[in-house]
């Protein structure tokens, strides 16, 4: 009698109590009833908004940078999903609105970083973006977690090794266990990376492949056969003072 009073309180009642849960908890009580799953469904209510407010600085919240994640429940997702401050080289570190990486001006290093989650199951995308120069080198793709984040001198680190996979947006070259795996995209003159353009990385690890996105146009697949392993959201950076957002936003939407 008393878990029906309970599935029978208002919305407002419940966004009050829901607000106050944590994430794993909030997930539990979904499950309770048709009432409450459909309020936990609504991604833009105040329980998620609440969770936002408390989780996310709010420079993120007031600027464009989480313009990709309509719902407060798509921005919170993306902030689990960003930068790693544990998976940074020591010449990185993350801004106070949790979605950008600084790279201090260190001579003769490369510097990369990874995100929070990775992935073994599923699609994933996630947008990257430089808000300062690319230098010679700036690599955007995903790493294993023993792909390394720091070496001497100025190089791809990203797709330098096994366990990483880049696209260096300097010279359009795919890069894999140190070698060059050709052109991308696969056009005449294709266009040089622009600052500030979001690229959207798409990640399959049921196809095993790992393809990108510029202007809402799909570039085409980078790299296939992909391994079973648990993969992150990477990026290697040489130039200093460069800065790099990455914003995660889900399950990649077709066509």
């Amino acid at each position: 009698m008393a878990a029906a009073k309970w599935a029978h309180l208002s919305h407002s009642v419940l966004e009050t109590i829901f607000s106050f849960l944590d994430l794993t908890d909030l997930r539990s009580s979904s499950l309770v009833c048709k009432h409450w799953y459909k309020l936990l469904t609504d991604e833009n209510n105040d329980v998620w908004r609440m969770h936002c407010i408390r989780k996310l600085a709010e420079e993120a919240l007031k600027s464009d940078i989480l313009s990709s994640a309509p719902t407060y429940k798509a921005k919170l997702r993306a902030f689990f999903h960003a930068w790693d401050p544990n998976e940074c080289s020591r010449n990185i570190y993350i801004k106070p609105n949790g979605f950008t990486l600084h790279r201090n001006p260190v001579a003769q290093s490369t510097d990369a970083a990874k995100g929070k989650v990775g992935f073994r199951t599923g699609r994933h995308c996630w947008e990257v973006w430089w808000e300062g120069p690319l230098g010679t080198v700036a690599v955007i793709g995903i790493a294993t977690k023993k792909a390394p984040v720091q070496c001497t001198g100025y190089v791809a680190l990203l797709g330098s090794n096994s366990e990483s996979w880049g696209w260096n947006l300097v010279d359009n070259h795919l890069l894999h266990n140190g070698d060059s795996q050709g052109n991308y995209p696969q056009l005449n003159n294709a266009p040089k990376y622009e600052k500030g353009e979001r690229i959207r990385v798409i990640l399959d690890c049921e196809d095993n492949t790992l393809a990108f996105e510029r202007n809402y146009e799909f570039l085409g697949v980078a790299f296939r056969g992909l391994p079973d392993k648990k993969l992150y959201p990477a990026i290697s950076a040489v130039y200093g003072n460069t800065e790099v957002s990455m914003v995660y936003l889900g399950h990649p939407l077709d066509g």
